[in-house]
């Protein structure tokens, strides 16, 4: 039924794409079958980094991290962003184990683009923390974090781009049959979960086909006083209504023409169903799918002036049902969205070298029921940018720009029930220009240093519910409040970085200072909201508005490994450090849900199929808090993990040992309401085994 209601088989809920969009993909793979014969390509590049890296550059300006093979495996959690949590200048929103999505350098929602394979993850997650991304590490190959707001191909994204890979539309020809095997059991949260993939390739056709399942428990915790409101409930061990089951699969293909067999074009079909707990509410479930289809096409070696053209056309039905303790539904969220890339690079025009490209996005939202707080909206994004380098004498040299459209209209009241009054008032639209720049440069300084720099200027369209929002968010506990006359938001980031590498040793030191002329912030000044409870009477709940301040954020990041020892066995010394501080420039108070200074040290000990790891994680108390927030005390957590490579090295096979001391931890990134419910897991051991045939 998933693929039918893709394409527009089953019901009205079908593929409805402007016209502009239909050509412009079938204009691109019109290009690549008439020049697919045309010429010899040259030797494949290797690609370091995918993400913001058209031209497929050995270093860029923008800091990135990337996680991939064994070490992927091996940080590997129930969601994305507890996956990435601890990588320079990555935190969480942590509203429990399932609910969690990642925070770079502060930033958090809509400013940080959540993609799969560089195409928009179209959801709610940046709605509400308690929505879920609908994303499974387990089938990711590849998981790239480029910080900062220097991409500029994917959006406003001036907090970071966190893109997760994989090979659901293969993109190399596959000769024979492989596949991937993975299981996980334990953690604190129980967690029975694994994944299989099966790839098979036999001339110019590849097919890729994946499926993966997780049930967890209610997440075990160190014994802990939960406080709702400001009400203590019974000491516990457990987050309460945290347990989790999620599923899912795809089935995608390629074929592969032309030279070389270096064009594709290809489909895949996936579905992702999540049911899980809201700690915020004892008797709160929701039952969320996902299903998206996804077309791609690319061609090397074109004759003229642009010799690489790819297009990507993504379709995405998201629903999430939030279900009652009685079992009655009670609010439903649904966003139907399309997404179209095309992407081309020309050849070099004197030094510059250099790619430009179009991204064009619908998206409908509607939230229906008694909890809705904000209306049903329309958004509509087009966009043009180019992306430009040039080497030199001393060093490389890029440029990029976007030019954007944004439309976002709500339906106001056009949801209420006949004859109720409704919340959202008349319907109303809003429309933004947007503008964005950026200019980097690396400079080597010798065989082992660089010296990396970028400077750039982005701006950023208010999202429906920073627009539109008014009502009582019952996830958070707090009455959310939009502002329908909100500007755009505008900020001028400078980024620098040293970086220093000898073999297997590396290390980066880099600063950033993010000034925001308009910066949209979801704070409190201490007010409350009166509402009729469910039950009769009269209930009380925080303000929280959507305000336009001027603001700040800043910060130091240091990440590397250093080799100690090589003989009889390896021993590397790892270590990450992040500063973020960010300020309320009009009220010269600290931001709100901005991690504190993080230290992590690590020892990795290897010999032979073994690999050994002892770490610290240290979080400082995070006091820099805003008027009506609490700070948050620090902790340090002791993990271990062993792991061994089995056979031939086609089988992997680790034992983790998270929390050993079993220390209580809070969040100081989890929004105030909700930290007191949802500590840091406690002690646990994981186990897993990844099989490759």
């Amino acid at each position: 039924m998933a693929f039918c209601h893709l394409v527009g088989l089953c019901t009205d809920r079908s593929i409805r794409l402007p016209r502009a969009a239909l050509a412009g993909f079938a204009w691109t793979a019109a290009a690549l079958a008439a020049h697919a014969q045309t010429t010899t390509p040259p030797p494949a590049t290797q690609r370091v980094v995918v993400t913001g890296n058209p031209l497929g550059s050995n270093e860029i300006a923008v800091p990135v991290s990337v996680l991939g093979g064994d070490a992927l495996v091996l940080r590997r959690g129930s969601t994305l962003a507890d996956t990435l949590d601890g990588l320079p200048g990555v935190s969480s929103t942590w509203f429990g184990p399932n609910a969690n999505r990642p925070i770079v350098r502060g930033l958090d929602g809509d400013r940080v683009r959540i993609l799969g394979n560089a195409g928009a993850s179209i959801d709610a997650s940046s709605l509400s923390f308690d929505h879920a991304v609908p994303l499974d590490p387990l089938i990711v190959e590849r998981i790239e974090v480029l910080r900062g707001p220097g991409a500029l191909l994917y959006g406003s994204a001036v907090g970071g781009v966190v893109n997760a890979l994989d090979n659901r539309i293969p993109a190399q020809p596959l000769t024979g049959t492989s596949g991937i095997a993975d299981l996980r059991l334990g953690g604190a949260a129980g967690e029975r979960g694994g994944a299989a993939l099966v790839e098979t390739g036999s001339g110019p056709f590849a097919l890729h086909a994946d499926v993966f399942g997780r049930r967890t428990s209610d997440l075990r915790v160190p014994r802990y006083t939960p406080l709702e409101g400001d009400e203590p409930l019974d000491p516990t061990e457990r987050v309460r209504n945290s347990a989790s089951s999620t599923q899912g699969g795809a089935l995608g293909g390629s074929f592969f023409f032309g030279p070389g067999q270096r064009s594709r074009v290809g489909l895949s079909v996936d579905r992702f169903d999540s049911d899980y707990g809201v700690v915020a509410e004892e008797d709160i479930t929701i039952e969320m799918q996902r299903d998206r289809l996804s077309l791609a096409t690319e061609l090397n070696d074109l004759p003229g002036l642009l010799p690489r053209v790819s297009a990507h056309l993504n379709r995405s039905l998201y629903e999430h049902q939030e279900i009652e303790g009685s079992g009655e539904v009670g609010t439903v969220f649904s966003s139907a969205g399309s997404e179209l890339r095309i992407e081309a690079q020309h050849r070099p025009l004197g030094p510059w070298r250099g790619a430009l490209g179009l991204q064009w996005e619908d998206v409908d939202f509607s939230a229906l029921g008694e909890e809705a707080f904000v209306p049903s909206t329309q958004t509509r994004r087009a966009a043009l940018f180019a992306v430009e380098e040039m080497t030199w004498s001393g060093g490389t040299l890029s440029a990029g720009l976007r030019l954007e459209r944004v439309r976002v209209a709500s339906a106001g009241d056009g949801d209420a029930t006949p004859g109720e009054e409704g919340q959202f008032g008349d319907p109303a639209q809003r429309r933004f220009s947007l503008r964005s720049a950026s200019l980097g440069h690396v400079r080597p300084l010798s065989a082992r240093w660089s010296l990396s720099g970028s400077l750039s200027v982005s701006e950023r369209a208010p999202t429906s519910f920073e627009l539109f929002a008014n009502g009582v968010h019952a996830a958070t506990g707090v009455f959310e409040l939009g502002d329908p006359s909100l500007r755009k938001e505008r900020s001028t980031n400078l980024d620098l970085g040293l970086t220093w590498r000898d073999g297997p040793s590396h290390w980066r030191l880099g600063v950033f200072n993010n000034r925001f002329s308009n910066f949209i912030s979801l704070d409190t000044r201490g007010e409350v909201v009166e509402e009729e409870g469910e039950e009769g009477g009269i209930e009380s709940f925080p303000l929280y508005q959507f305000l336009p301040v001027k603001a700040r954020l800043y910060g130091v990041e240091i990440d590397g490994r250093q080799r100690l020892l090589t003989t009889p066995w390896t021993l590397d010394l790892t270590a990450k450090l992040d500063v973020t501080r960010g300020r309320n420039l009009d009220t010269d108070e600290p931001l709100p849900r901005i991690a504190p200074m993080r230290l992590l040290v690590g020892l990795d000990a290897a010999s032979g199929p073994w690999l050994g790891r002892v770490e610290f994680s240290h979080a400082a108390r995070q006091g820099r808090v805003a008027a009506f927030d609490a700070p948050t005390e620090g902790y340090t957590l002791v993990n271990l993990s062993v792991s061994r490579r089995l056979g031939d090295g086609g089988a992997l096979w680790f034992l983790r040992l998270d929390n050993l001391t079993d220390r209580l931890a809070y969040s100081a990134s989890t929004i105030q309401t909700v930290r007191s419910l949802a500590p840091r897991p406690g002690r646990s051991l994981k186990t897993g085994l990844r099989v490759a045939f």
